[in-house]
Parts: structure tokens; C-alpha cells; sequence
């Protein structure tokens, strides 16, 4: 494999999407931003169109199984490429504190970075074998001290500030994540929901509306995790790096970075 340092096309369309905030209804027009595809993957997505609910969840995880599955050892190789620093080729960007660093600052010591599973390995308890636990969809760089803090907690709104991670907060058993990067936390989150369906050995994954979720197979909050995608959507960097995965890595996409609209589809 070869690193790519290619920037994508970008195709814009707005599509209105509706979310639950509580006891309210409210109605967002997300601007769904799907990276051009190359020629073979143009009809990617033709098997889920104009599907909703379970049927539509069904049909993304047929579409995103058919992936590339790597080592554990090819996901550093892996986040350089796809968590690059678009400002500087050898560096990569922390996900919770959005800080650049060598991208060969790597390991388990004090001021390095580390593989962060965004869904929780625990949660299912799949560790880092090949699958759930190398997929770079939900793995990011992130520095090891405030991945330790991280720890295996659910997302939530509040808590105390996070030392080295500006805009993140945390209590005893949850996690908030700043706000630029809320979208990309739940967007990862429903992936990993839709790809890992209980089959080929793999847990089932499932988004629940809870925290503390512990050993068992989900992850929550539900309702917070839909109200962070409505409220940040996809970016420049983050569809890249779906489009990074295609080509170079996994072979396979995030849907929900493509079709933001199809959260409210099946987590309605």
C-alpha cells in the first residue's frame, strides 16, 4: 500500500433531515457532502437506495462488509495517511485535542500519540484483533494521555474539562468531545453499528440510549450521539478521509459521511 496525497472532488447537495431534541422536533437541512467516487465504486451505494429502517441498515451492511481487514500493526501505517495534518504531510491531527504531531511521534509514552478506539474495544469486548478492532473507520490518532482518560466511556453531554484536550469534558462515566468534532465521533459511532452486525465471528454492535455501558456490546448515548451529527456535519477532512479508506485501505466507506440523511433514516 501507498500513501496518497491526493485532495478529492467534492459533490454538494442539501438534503433536509428531521431529529428528536428532547420533546421537540427539529428540523435540519444537512448539506450532504459525498466525495467523488472513482469509476468502480460510482454505484457503491445502488443496493440501499430508497431503502429506510431495519431494510436500509441491512443493505449498508452488506455494502460496507465487503472491506479490506487489516492488521493491527498496518493501522499506524494507516492513521499517517488518513489523519494527516493538511498543513504539514508528516504530521498527523490528535482527534480530541485537534493538536498536529509528528506523525512518527507514535508509541505509549508521555507526549506521543496512540491508536484511540472511539467505539470502545470492551464494548463488545473485540480487543485488537483483526476486524472491529483495526477498523481505522472508528480508530484515530490521539495522544496518549488523554486516550487513557478516555478510557471506555459512552458519549454524553458535560462533565469537568479534560487537561490537554481544550473543549472535551468527562465525568465518571462519560465522554464529550469538542465541538468540532462531535459529528465525526457519532458518524464513527453508527458505523461500527451497521458494519459489525453479529456475523463472520463479530459482535453485534448496537447504539443504545444509555451510558455505562460496559462489556456488552453497545455504546450510547443514542440521542446525544443524533443531535451531534445534525449539529456538526461532515467536513473537508473528514470526507477525505473516507475517500482515503476507499482507495487505499479498507476498500470500504462510512455511508453516513456520504448520505448524512440516512441517520434519520434508520436511528429515527
Amino acid at each position: 500500500m501507498y500513501r496518497s496525497r491526493r485532495r478529492d472532488v467534492l459533490m454538494r447537495r442539501s438534503v433536509p433531515a428531521i431529529f428528536a431534541v428532547g420533546a421537540a422536533v427539529v428540523s435540519v437541512a444537512f448539506v450532504a457532502s459525498a466525495a467523488q467516487p472513482d469509476d468502480e465504486a460510482t454505484d457503491y451505494y445502488a443496493d440501499a437506495e430508497g431503502l429506510t429502517g431495519d431494510e436500509l441498515k441491512n443493505a449498508l451492511h452488506e455494502i460496507v462488509s465487503d472491506s479490506t481487514t487489516l492488521t493491527y500493526d498496518e493501522v499506524w501505517s494507516a492513521l499517517r495517511d488518513t489523519d494527516e495534518d493538511p498543513a504539514d504531510p508528516e504530521s498527523v491531527i490528535l482527534l480530541y485535542s485537534g493538536r498536529s504531531l509528528d506523525e512518527d511521534a507514535n508509541g505509549g509514552g508521555s507526549g506521543e500519540w496512540n491508536r484511540e478506539h472511539v467505539w470502545p474495544k470492551s464494548h463488545g469486548d473485540f480487543g485488537t484483533a483483526p476486524g472491529p478492532g483495526t477498523d481505522v473507520h472508528h480508530l484515530r490518532p490521539t495522544d496518549v494521555a488523554v486516550n487513557a482518560e478516555r478510557g471506555n466511556k459512552d458519549f454524553d453531554v458535560g462533565g469537568s474539562a479534560v487537561d490537554g484536550a481544550p473543549g472535551n469534558r468527562t465525568d465518571d462515566d462519560s465522554w464529550e468531545p469538542r465541538d468540532e468534532i462531535k459529528g465525526d465521533v457519532a458518524r464513527m459511532i453508527f458505523y461500527m453499528a451497521v458494519r459489525y452486525e453479529g456475523d463472520d465471528g463479530y459482535p453485534d454492535l448496537e447504539v443504545n440510549d444509555q451510558v455505562d455501558n460496559g462489556s456488552t456490546p453497545f455504546t450510547g448515548r443514542l440521542s446525544v450521539l443524533r443531535d451531534w451529527h445534525a449539529q456538526d456535519p461532515p467536513d473537508e477532512f473528514e470526507r477525505r478521509r473516507n475517500q482515503v479508506i476507499f482507495d487505499e485501505w479498507q476498500h470500504n466507506r462510512n455511508p453516513f459521511i456520504d448520505h448524512p440523511e440516512w441517520v434519520g433514516e434508520i436511528w429515527n
